[in-house]
């Protein structure tokens, strides 16, 4: 799918949200990257497949000072 000069990492990449982004929609939430991932901003994705990728989101950084 993506076409650029040093290929972007597949949909099924641990590093997959590295991928360009094709289309964005802030005002929505949403961005679709090249490899055909959708990422939302809470950090949520919707696979090519249709899998669904829960929020991934570390911990709040006061968290982890305690």
């Amino acid at each position: 799918m993506c076409q650029h000069q040093t290929p972007c990492p597949s949909s099924e990449a641990v590093d997959r949200e590295a991928a360009r982004i094709l289309a964005t929609f802030p005002e929505q939430g949403w961005s679709l990257l090249c490899n055909g991932v959708i990422v939302f901003e809470d950090t949520g994705e919707i696979l090519p497949d249709g899998t669904m990728i829960e929020p991934h989101r570390g911990p709040a950084r006061h968290a982890l000072a305690a």
